[in-house]
């Protein structure tokens, strides 16, 4: 893995613990996967939006 080992990864762990803090990483690895999980489907050629056509009886309701 690019030549990382585990000393390496055990430091970079401890600057980024050291510089956000404890209960901001969650935060950060849930953003950093929802990122990869956006260019991955936006390099595949895949449209978020699906476009559904409304059934007979469907309508809005009017107040």
């Amino acid at each position: 893995m690019f030549g990382f080992g585990m000393p390496e990864l055990i430091i970079i762990l401890v600057i980024v613990l050291v510089v956000f803090g404890a209960g901001r990483l969650p935060e950060i690895g849930g953003a950093l996967g929802k990122s990869i999980r956006n260019f991955k489907r936006a390099s595949d050629g895949k449209d978020e939006i699906e476009i559904k056509p409304k059934k007979d009886g469907e309508t809005k309701k009017e107040e």
